[in-house]
Protein backbone atom coordinates (compact mmCIF):
# COMPACT_ATOMS: atom_id res chain seq x y z
CA UNK A 1 0.00 0.00 0.00
CA UNK A 2 1.93 3.10 -1.21
CA UNK A 3 2.44 5.86 1.52
CA UNK A 4 0.55 8.84 1.75
CA UNK A 5 1.96 12.37 1.56
CA UNK A 6 1.46 12.87 5.60
CA UNK A 7 3.49 8.98 6.04
CA UNK A 8 5.98 10.50 3.69
CA UNK A 9 6.45 13.55 6.06
CA UNK A 10 7.08 11.28 9.10
CA UNK A 11 9.95 9.57 7.21
CA UNK A 12 11.32 13.09 6.17
CA UNK A 13 11.83 14.11 9.53
CA UNK A 14 12.91 10.20 10.72
CA UNK A 15 15.75 10.79 7.89
CA UNK A 16 16.27 13.93 9.40
CA UNK A 17 16.81 13.10 12.86
CA UNK A 18 18.54 9.74 12.17
CA UNK A 19 20.40 9.50 8.97
CA UNK A 20 21.30 13.31 8.00
CA UNK A 21 21.74 15.12 11.45
CA UNK A 22 25.26 14.76 10.64
CA UNK A 23 28.75 16.86 9.39
CA UNK A 24 29.47 13.76 7.06
CA UNK A 25 25.78 12.75 5.40
CA UNK A 26 27.59 10.65 2.33
CA UNK A 27 29.48 8.38 4.66
CA UNK A 28 26.17 7.98 6.82
CA UNK A 29 24.43 7.05 4.10
CA UNK A 30 27.05 5.46 2.78
CA UNK A 31 27.20 3.16 6.07
CA UNK A 32 23.19 2.57 5.85
CA UNK A 33 23.57 0.42 2.87
CA UNK A 34 22.61 3.00 -0.19
CA UNK A 35 24.53 2.74 -3.65
CA UNK A 36 27.72 5.20 -4.25
CA UNK A 37 25.57 6.03 -7.54
CA UNK A 38 22.46 6.79 -5.70
CA UNK A 39 24.33 8.88 -3.44
CA UNK A 40 26.03 11.00 -5.97
CA UNK A 41 22.85 11.52 -7.50
CA UNK A 42 21.93 13.51 -4.09
CA UNK A 43 22.24 17.11 -4.24
CA UNK A 44 23.59 17.14 -0.29
CA UNK A 45 24.84 20.60 1.29
CA UNK A 46 24.93 21.56 5.02
CA UNK A 47 21.58 21.78 5.81
CA UNK A 48 20.11 18.60 6.97
CA UNK A 49 16.16 19.25 6.37
CA UNK A 50 17.12 20.29 2.57
CA UNK A 51 19.28 16.87 2.48
CA UNK A 52 16.27 14.81 4.36
CA UNK A 53 13.65 16.40 1.50
CA UNK A 54 16.24 15.48 -1.34
CA UNK A 55 16.80 12.05 -0.20
CA UNK A 56 13.24 11.07 -0.07
CA UNK A 57 12.24 12.87 -3.17
CA UNK A 58 15.28 10.70 -4.75
CA UNK A 59 14.30 7.48 -2.93
CA UNK A 60 10.19 7.53 -4.45
CA UNK A 61 11.86 7.59 -8.14
CA UNK A 62 10.62 3.98 -7.71
CA UNK A 63 9.35 1.15 -5.25
CA UNK A 64 13.02 -0.06 -4.57
CA UNK A 65 13.53 2.94 -3.82
CA UNK A 66 11.07 3.72 -1.27
CA UNK A 67 11.48 0.03 0.57
CA UNK A 68 15.38 0.80 0.39
CA UNK A 69 15.03 3.97 2.45
CA UNK A 70 12.74 2.83 4.84
CA UNK A 71 14.73 -0.46 5.37
CA UNK A 72 17.90 1.48 6.42
CA UNK A 73 15.45 3.57 8.87
CA UNK A 74 13.64 0.64 10.27
CA UNK A 75 17.18 -1.20 11.10
CA UNK A 76 18.25 2.00 12.23
CA UNK A 77 19.20 1.22 16.36
CA UNK A 78 17.77 4.65 17.76
CA UNK A 79 14.79 4.77 16.00
CA UNK A 80 14.17 0.83 16.00
CA UNK A 81 14.30 0.79 19.79
CA UNK A 82 11.62 3.52 20.33
CA UNK A 83 7.47 3.87 19.56
CA UNK A 84 7.83 5.12 16.57
CA UNK A 85 10.35 2.27 15.40
CA UNK A 86 7.20 0.05 15.02
CA UNK A 87 5.65 2.53 12.51
CA UNK A 88 8.78 2.50 10.60
CA UNK A 89 8.94 -1.52 10.80
CA UNK A 90 5.09 -1.50 9.24
CA UNK A 91 5.73 0.98 6.48
CA UNK A 92 8.79 -0.71 5.71
CA UNK A 93 6.55 -4.15 4.76
CA UNK A 94 3.67 -1.93 3.45
CA UNK A 95 6.31 -1.27 0.45
CA UNK A 96 7.81 -4.77 0.66
CA UNK A 97 4.23 -5.92 -0.24
CA UNK A 98 4.14 -3.58 -2.53
CA UNK A 99 7.14 -4.83 -4.39
CA UNK A 100 6.29 -8.11 -4.43
CA UNK A 101 2.92 -7.12 -6.02
CA UNK A 102 4.40 -5.04 -8.81
CA UNK A 103 7.45 -8.30 -9.66
CA UNK A 104 4.52 -11.31 -9.23
CA UNK A 105 1.39 -8.99 -11.19
CA UNK A 106 0.05 -7.32 -13.44
CA UNK A 107 -0.65 -4.52 -11.46
CA UNK A 108 -3.40 -2.80 -14.26
CA UNK A 109 -5.73 -6.23 -13.47
CA UNK A 110 -5.20 -5.97 -9.44
CA UNK A 111 -8.41 -6.45 -7.86
CA UNK A 112 -7.91 -6.05 -4.55
CA UNK A 113 -5.21 -3.46 -3.12
CA UNK A 114 -3.28 -1.79 -0.47
CA UNK A 115 -2.88 -5.32 0.81
CA UNK A 116 -6.47 -6.08 1.09
CA UNK A 117 -8.12 -3.03 2.44
CA UNK A 118 -9.72 -1.43 -0.91
CA UNK A 119 -10.86 -3.12 -3.93
CA UNK A 120 -11.82 -2.43 -7.66
CA UNK A 121 -14.09 -4.27 -9.34
CA UNK A 122 -14.22 -4.60 -13.18
CA UNK A 123 -13.85 -1.92 -15.42
CA UNK A 124 -12.12 -4.02 -17.57
CA UNK A 125 -11.94 -0.98 -20.30
CA UNK A 126 -10.52 1.31 -18.03
CA UNK A 127 -7.82 -0.70 -17.24
CA UNK A 128 -6.63 -1.23 -20.42
CA UNK A 129 -6.96 2.45 -21.39
CA UNK A 130 -4.97 3.22 -18.38
CA UNK A 131 -2.04 0.58 -19.62
CA UNK A 132 -2.28 2.20 -23.64
CA UNK A 133 -2.57 5.67 -21.26
CA UNK A 134 0.47 5.08 -19.38
CA UNK A 135 2.98 3.87 -21.83
CA UNK A 136 2.03 6.12 -24.62
CA UNK A 137 3.83 9.30 -24.51
CA UNK A 138 1.88 10.94 -27.12
CA UNK A 139 -0.95 10.83 -24.66
CA UNK A 140 -1.49 13.25 -22.17
CA UNK A 141 -5.11 13.91 -21.33
CA UNK A 142 -7.21 11.27 -19.91
CA UNK A 143 -10.86 11.84 -19.18
CA UNK A 144 -13.62 9.61 -17.52
CA UNK A 145 -17.12 10.42 -17.84
CA UNK A 146 -20.16 8.39 -16.97
CA UNK A 147 -23.42 8.41 -15.09
CA UNK A 148 -23.95 9.25 -11.73
CA UNK A 149 -22.76 6.64 -9.27
CA UNK A 150 -21.12 4.64 -12.01
CA UNK A 151 -17.35 5.31 -10.22
CA UNK A 152 -16.40 7.84 -12.09
CA UNK A 153 -14.12 9.26 -9.10
CA UNK A 154 -13.96 5.47 -7.48
CA UNK A 155 -11.23 6.07 -11.29
CA UNK A 156 -8.35 7.33 -8.76
CA UNK A 157 -8.10 4.03 -6.84
CA UNK A 158 -6.62 2.19 -9.55
CA UNK A 159 -4.61 5.50 -10.48
CA UNK A 160 -3.22 5.89 -7.29
CA UNK A 161 -2.19 2.04 -7.26
CA UNK A 162 -0.66 1.83 -10.79
CA UNK A 163 1.28 5.23 -9.88
CA UNK A 164 3.12 3.31 -7.29
CA UNK A 165 4.09 0.67 -9.51
CA UNK A 166 4.49 3.10 -12.54
CA UNK A 167 6.60 5.99 -10.97
CA UNK A 168 4.25 8.79 -11.00
CA UNK A 169 2.08 10.67 -8.33
CA UNK A 170 -1.31 11.66 -8.73
CA UNK A 171 -2.38 15.10 -7.42
CA UNK A 172 -6.01 15.53 -6.70
CA UNK A 173 -8.32 18.73 -6.48
CA UNK A 174 -12.11 17.71 -5.91
CA UNK A 175 -14.37 20.65 -7.66
CA UNK A 176 -17.32 21.63 -6.24
CA UNK A 177 -20.37 24.07 -7.64
CA UNK A 178 -18.35 26.84 -6.04
CA UNK A 179 -14.30 25.90 -7.03
CA UNK A 180 -12.45 28.45 -8.23
CA UNK A 181 -9.46 28.56 -10.75
CA UNK A 182 -7.24 30.30 -8.32
CA UNK A 183 -8.14 27.78 -5.09
CA UNK A 184 -7.56 25.12 -8.31
CA UNK A 185 -3.82 26.68 -8.94
CA UNK A 186 -3.06 26.86 -4.98
CA UNK A 187 -3.90 23.58 -4.49
CA UNK A 188 -1.79 22.10 -7.57
CA UNK A 189 1.10 24.74 -6.86
CA UNK A 190 0.85 22.82 -3.05
CA UNK A 191 1.54 19.35 -4.36
CA UNK A 192 4.43 19.99 -7.05
CA UNK A 193 5.85 22.54 -5.08
CA UNK A 194 7.70 22.60 -1.43
CA UNK A 195 5.83 25.10 0.52
CA UNK A 196 8.89 26.03 2.29
CA UNK A 197 10.88 26.84 -0.60
CA UNK A 198 9.10 30.14 -0.85
CA UNK A 199 7.80 29.84 -4.81
CA UNK A 200 4.21 30.51 -5.62
CA UNK A 201 2.47 31.02 -8.80
CA UNK A 202 1.14 34.00 -10.50
CA UNK A 203 -2.18 35.39 -8.71
CA UNK A 204 -4.31 35.18 -11.17
CA UNK A 205 -7.16 38.15 -9.57
CA UNK A 206 -3.88 40.13 -9.46
CA UNK A 207 -3.93 41.14 -13.07
CA UNK A 208 -7.28 42.94 -15.03
CA UNK A 209 -6.66 40.51 -17.31
CA UNK A 210 -7.57 36.85 -16.32
CA UNK A 211 -7.10 34.53 -19.27
CA UNK A 212 -3.22 35.61 -19.89
CA UNK A 213 -2.67 35.81 -15.60
CA UNK A 214 -4.38 32.37 -16.16
CA UNK A 215 -1.86 30.67 -18.59
CA UNK A 216 1.10 32.15 -16.91
CA UNK A 217 0.26 30.18 -13.19
CA UNK A 218 -1.05 27.66 -15.26
CA UNK A 219 2.59 27.15 -17.28
CA UNK A 220 4.34 27.61 -13.32
CA UNK A 221 1.89 25.03 -12.31
CA UNK A 222 3.30 22.74 -15.26
CA UNK A 223 6.52 23.62 -15.45
CA UNK A 224 7.18 22.90 -11.74
CA UNK A 225 5.76 19.68 -11.92
CA UNK A 226 7.80 19.10 -14.96
CA UNK A 227 11.35 19.86 -13.38
CA UNK A 228 11.09 18.74 -10.31
CA UNK A 229 12.47 14.71 -9.65
CA UNK A 230 8.59 13.31 -8.96
CA UNK A 231 6.69 12.48 -12.22
CA UNK A 232 2.86 14.09 -11.54
CA UNK A 233 -0.79 13.54 -12.82
CA UNK A 234 -2.94 16.20 -11.73
CA UNK A 235 -5.90 15.13 -11.21
CA UNK A 236 -9.56 17.15 -11.17
CA UNK A 237 -12.33 15.33 -10.02
CA UNK A 238 -16.09 16.20 -9.98
CA UNK A 239 -15.54 18.32 -13.09
CA UNK A 240 -19.72 18.04 -13.55
CA UNK A 241 -20.50 19.44 -10.53
CA UNK A 242 -18.79 22.66 -11.71
CA UNK A 243 -20.99 25.71 -12.24
CA UNK A 244 -21.59 26.46 -16.24
CA UNK A 245 -20.26 29.83 -15.50
CA UNK A 246 -16.81 28.69 -13.61
CA UNK A 247 -13.78 30.26 -14.59
CA UNK A 248 -12.40 26.60 -13.73
CA UNK A 249 -13.37 25.74 -17.28
CA UNK A 250 -10.81 28.46 -19.13
CA UNK A 251 -8.45 26.84 -16.33
CA UNK A 252 -8.50 22.84 -17.81
CA UNK A 253 -8.66 24.27 -21.42
CA UNK A 254 -5.44 26.05 -20.84
CA UNK A 255 -4.30 22.85 -18.19
CA UNK A 256 -5.06 20.94 -20.96
CA UNK A 257 -2.99 22.73 -23.79
CA UNK A 258 -0.05 23.32 -21.47
CA UNK A 259 0.29 19.81 -20.73
CA UNK A 260 -0.01 19.02 -24.20
CA UNK A 261 3.13 21.49 -25.27
CA UNK A 262 5.18 20.24 -22.20
CA UNK A 263 4.92 16.77 -23.03
CA UNK A 264 6.14 18.00 -26.49
CA UNK A 265 9.52 19.34 -25.46
CA UNK A 266 9.84 17.03 -22.12
CA UNK A 267 8.61 14.24 -22.76
CA UNK A 268 7.64 11.53 -20.03
CA UNK A 269 8.74 14.14 -17.71
CA UNK A 270 5.92 16.20 -18.38
CA UNK A 271 2.76 16.11 -16.36
CA UNK A 272 -0.46 13.79 -17.47
CA UNK A 273 -4.14 15.64 -16.51
CA UNK A 274 -6.69 13.27 -15.57
CA UNK A 275 -9.96 14.73 -15.61
CA UNK A 276 -13.13 12.82 -13.94
CA UNK A 277 -16.85 12.99 -14.80
CA UNK A 278 -15.70 15.17 -17.66
CA UNK A 279 -18.62 14.10 -20.42
CA UNK A 280 -18.79 14.62 -24.44
CA UNK A 281 -21.63 17.28 -23.83
CA UNK A 282 -19.16 19.68 -21.50
CA UNK A 283 -16.92 22.51 -23.05
CA UNK A 284 -14.33 20.89 -25.86
CA UNK A 285 -10.78 20.85 -24.69
CA UNK A 286 -8.35 23.01 -26.87
CA UNK A 287 -8.68 21.61 -31.18
CA UNK A 288 -4.73 20.83 -30.50
CA UNK A 289 -4.91 18.26 -28.13
CA UNK A 290 -7.30 16.06 -29.71
CA UNK A 291 -4.55 13.68 -30.86
CA UNK A 292 -3.53 13.75 -27.16
CA UNK A 293 -6.59 11.96 -25.55
CA UNK A 294 -7.54 9.26 -24.04
CA UNK A 295 -11.36 8.40 -23.11
CA UNK A 296 -13.39 6.27 -21.05
CA UNK A 297 -17.20 5.82 -19.21
CA UNK A 298 -17.80 4.02 -16.19
CA UNK A 299 -21.03 2.40 -15.38
CA UNK A 300 -22.69 1.23 -12.79
CA UNK A 301 -21.62 -2.40 -11.54
CA UNK A 302 -23.72 -5.08 -11.72
CA UNK A 303 -24.37 -8.60 -10.08
CA UNK A 304 -21.99 -10.39 -12.95
CA UNK A 305 -19.61 -7.91 -12.61
CA UNK A 306 -19.01 -8.67 -8.73
CA UNK A 307 -18.84 -12.33 -9.99
CA UNK A 308 -16.33 -11.83 -12.12
CA UNK A 309 -14.51 -9.97 -9.29
CA UNK A 310 -15.10 -12.53 -6.20
CA UNK A 311 -14.22 -15.38 -8.87
CA UNK A 312 -10.78 -13.85 -9.72
CA UNK A 313 -10.17 -12.82 -5.70
CA UNK A 314 -11.18 -16.66 -4.30
CA UNK A 315 -9.21 -18.41 -7.15
CA UNK A 316 -6.06 -16.26 -6.44
CA UNK A 317 -6.60 -16.55 -3.10
CA UNK A 318 -8.77 -19.84 -2.04
CA UNK A 319 -9.61 -19.27 1.66
CA UNK A 320 -8.30 -22.25 3.88
CA UNK A 321 -11.34 -24.62 4.40
CA UNK A 322 -12.29 -24.74 0.52
CA UNK A 323 -12.19 -28.55 -0.70
CA UNK A 324 -9.22 -29.43 -2.80
CA UNK A 325 -9.25 -31.78 -6.11
CA UNK A 326 -12.21 -32.33 -7.58
CA UNK A 327 -14.18 -30.75 -5.44
CA UNK A 328 -12.70 -27.12 -5.74
CA UNK A 329 -14.17 -25.67 -8.41
CA UNK A 330 -17.80 -26.52 -6.82
CA UNK A 331 -16.75 -25.29 -3.46
CA UNK A 332 -15.47 -21.74 -4.94
CA UNK A 333 -18.42 -21.37 -6.73
CA UNK A 334 -20.59 -21.58 -3.86
CA UNK A 335 -18.55 -19.26 -2.57
CA UNK A 336 -18.71 -16.63 -4.74
CA UNK A 337 -22.19 -16.93 -4.95
CA UNK A 338 -22.92 -16.47 -1.09
CA UNK A 339 -20.26 -13.42 -1.85
CA UNK A 340 -21.74 -11.78 -4.24
CA UNK A 341 -25.78 -11.93 -2.51
CA UNK A 342 -23.95 -10.65 0.38
CA UNK A 343 -22.32 -7.39 -1.16
CA UNK A 344 -25.76 -7.00 -3.42
CA UNK A 345 -27.73 -7.24 0.36
CA UNK A 346 -25.67 -4.63 2.34
CA UNK A 347 -25.56 -2.32 -1.16
CA UNK A 348 -29.20 -1.95 -1.28
CA UNK A 349 -29.58 -1.39 2.70
CA UNK A 350 -29.84 2.59 2.91
CA UNK A 351 -27.43 3.57 5.96
CA UNK A 352 -27.89 7.22 5.90
CA UNK A 353 -24.71 8.26 5.61
CA UNK A 354 -25.50 9.94 2.16
CA UNK A 355 -22.93 7.31 0.27
CA UNK A 356 -23.50 6.75 -3.65
CA UNK A 357 -24.58 3.05 -4.17
CA UNK A 358 -20.58 2.30 -6.02
CA UNK A 359 -19.41 3.48 -2.52
CA UNK A 360 -21.32 0.87 -0.60
CA UNK A 361 -20.59 -1.48 -3.41
CA UNK A 362 -17.49 -1.15 -2.81
CA UNK A 363 -17.59 -0.93 1.20
CA UNK A 364 -19.59 -4.04 1.51
CA UNK A 365 -17.08 -5.72 -0.86
CA UNK A 366 -14.20 -4.51 1.67
CA UNK A 367 -16.36 -5.97 4.28
CA UNK A 368 -16.74 -9.11 2.22
CA UNK A 369 -12.86 -9.97 2.09
CA UNK A 370 -11.53 -9.25 5.37
CA UNK A 371 -14.16 -11.94 6.97
CA UNK A 372 -13.02 -14.22 3.92
CA UNK A 373 -9.66 -13.39 4.77
CA UNK A 374 -10.34 -14.36 9.04
CA UNK A 375 -11.84 -17.54 8.16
Amino acid sequence: MPLADTEWDLVTMWAQQYLLDTPAPHAVLAEHGFSREFIGALPLTAVSADNARALVRHACRDIEGQLRLLEALAAHDRLSVLPEGAKAAAFRDRLAEDLRAHRSQDVFRTSVLSGGAEVFIDRQDLRETLRSFVSDPHRSVLLVDGAQDSGRSYTYTLIRHIGQHHGFRPARVTLSPTTTADQVIRRLAGFVSDPRAGLAPPHPTELNDLLPSLDDAVHWIVGRATAVDERYWLVLDECDKLDASSDVWDLISQLALAVYEHAAVRGDAAPRLVLLGYGPTMRQLPYDVRGSVCWDTARIVQPDDLRGFFDQYFNESPPSFVASGALRDASLGELVDEAVDEVLRAAEAEDGDGASYMRRICTAAEGAIRVYRSL
